[in-house]
């Protein structure tokens, strides 16, 4: 799709033994504007089918466009598009489709009918700002779902309730808005289960169940999620549990390159699974709008930790099914200054499982309170300057000489409680272009306690351009885009290095990755 702008994936969803992907496209060119629904299905989650698009500009309420949205399956088996039109007056409003043929497994032809659209911003909201409703629920007879917008700067998630799923009615309150966050987009709110890992239906409530709200933030072009309480009745209250940042300073899915994600119940294997959307980032971080396509990322298992603390991330089982060629490095030790290639596998497209042991933290670093920011933190220490404890973790699409690489990395301080860990994605060595490339060095902190076990995980999926790391079991999760011009095909390289004082041993499993045999062609 070199030619044509792919951006946020709507209404992903499961329905019948087909998995279906919608996702904002413009077919005239790599560029934002002429925007429709493109429609994907798959058996699999790996393997694509692309369809004409679903839902494209065609009558008044929707003329200018047809921006993101959501899914919804109905208890009657009948699903449900809501999504974001632009009218005549440019003018944001909440429009639904179905299927006009409900015995087509694929769901290629969709219907807008004529009591669109069904939610429109009233005098007191901003109109040019009131968009991608949510996956709707249902409690107590009522349904329920959430457009975002703002209200100067204040974040806002609106709530609108309906007995029949076509008259919908604003609720008196917005379900939750936040002070100075900017614009709310791309709001999803749904269930997670308190025990275990598994997925549960979005209109699901009760007592072993927690919620979560996240928005991505159209100022900071990054999201933040909340977990908390949700209350029905009598006026539908979200409580945000009293650890979290409501904010800027949020917890993230992932701290890289990722942005307007979705997430859906997949019923067939009873979980929740998150997609989210890497903008290619070719020059700087605010063109993504302005006209540069993107991808969408390999989508993930989402559930919580068992602290409630925060959310777990994997990717899902079915890339599995992509491993090839396999190598391992068993006890592989890395002493100060030491790099050791990973050989045998495609470096460029590979899947790479590494344990790392710490023998003795005694050398971590002290931890200054001031350093808030993580992203910051791994600008002012990368990979190549020594530590302590780390950094130690991979280099991948690297060149042979290294005149290129992207170094996934921990490095790890010490604090006045426990040690603080740090994960870097750090795309400021990765290419040799010169021409304005944005090559940010990600990062977030890993909430894991080193004392015990000494032990910490770091998975990476390298994919030509893209680099999706999960630290220790998917509590920290980075996505680089980066465009090496060396480190690329058979060039590319994978190496374990630790520039820490501190020896680490590695323990690497590592495959060489296939493509799919279906693209979405």
């Amino acid at each position: 799709m070199a030619n044509a702008l792919t951006t946020d994936p709507n209404g992903p969803m499961y329905y019948n033994g087909i998995y279906h992907l919608f996702y904002q496209y413009n077919p005239k060119g790599a560029v934002w504007g002429n925007i429709v629904w493109a429609h994907s299905v798959s058996k699999d989650l790996v393997n694509w089918e692309a369809l004409e698009p679903a839902i494209y500009p065609s009558k008044p309420f929707d003329i200018n466009g047809c921006w993101s949205g959501s899914a919804t399956v109905l208890p009657n088996n009948m699903p449900v598009i809501f999504y974001t039109g632009i009218d005549p007056n440019q003018h944001q409003v909440q429009n639904y489709a179905v299927p006009a043929n409900l015995s087509d497994p694929y769901l290629r032809e969709w219907i807008k009918p004529d009591n669109n659209p069904i939610v429109v911003a009233d005098e007191t909201m901003n109109k040019t700002a009131f968009r991608d409703p949510t996956t709707a629920w249902k409690v107590d007879g009522h349904w329920r779902m959430l457009v975002a917008s703002r209200r100067k700067l204040r974040g806002m998630a609106y709530l609108y309730r309906s007995r029949d799923f076509k008259t919908w009615v604003k609720a008196k309150h917005p379900l939750h808005s936040v002070a100075n966050t900017g614009m709310f987009e791309c709001a999803d709110f749904f269930p997670v289960s308190l025990s275990g890992d598994n997925g549960l239906d979005t209109s699901a409530v009760g007592p072993n169940v927690k919620h979560v709200l996240k928005v991505s933030l159209d100022l900071t072009r990054y999201e933040y999620y909340t977990i908390g309480s949700y209350i029905p009745e009598p006026r539908d209250k979200y409580l945000v549990d009293k650890s979290f940042v409501d904010g800027w300073g949020g917890l993230r899915y992932d701290y890289g390159n990722y942005y307007a994600s979705k997430t859906f119940f997949d019923p067939s294997k009873n979980r929740r699974v998150l997609w989210g959307w890497s903008n290619e980032s070719d020059t700087a971080q605010d063109d993504v709008h302005k006209g540069w396509a993107g991808l969408q990322t390999i989508p993930r298992k989402l559930w919580l930790d068992p602290s409630g603390k925060q959310l777990l991330q994997w990717p899902i089982e079915e890339i599995e099914t992509l491993r090839g060629q396999k190598v391992q490095l068993s006890n592989q030790q890395l002493k100060l200054g030491e790099h050791v290639e990973v050989k045998g596998i495609t470096a460029a497209q590979a899947d790479v499982d590494v344990i790392f042991t710490i023998p003795n933290l005694d050398k971590a670093e002290p931890f200054d309170p001031s350093w808030t920011n993580a992203q910051d933190l791994c600008g002012l220490k990368g990979s190549t300057a020594q530590g302590g404890v780390g950094p130690f973790g991979l280099l991948t699409l690297a060149s042979e000489k290294l005149e290129e690489y992207t170094p996934v990395f921990f490095r790890i301080f010490k604090g006045q409680d426990k040690h603080v860990v740090l994960l870097c994605s750090d795309a400021s060595s990765s290419s040799l272009r010169k021409d304005g490339l944005y090559r940010p060095s990600f990062a977030g902190f890993v909430d894991v306690d080193l004392a015990d076990k000494k032990k910490i995980s770091l998975r990476s999926l390298i994919d030509h351009s893209v680099v999706e790391s999960f630290g220790a079991g998917g509590k920290t999760c980075i996505t680089s885009r980066v465009y090496p011009t060396l480190a690329v095909f058979d060039e590319a390289h994978l190496f374990i290095f630790n520039n820490g004082t501190e020896t680490i041993t590695a323990d690497v499993k590592a495959w060489s990755m296939a493509k799919p045999s279906k693209m979405n062609n």
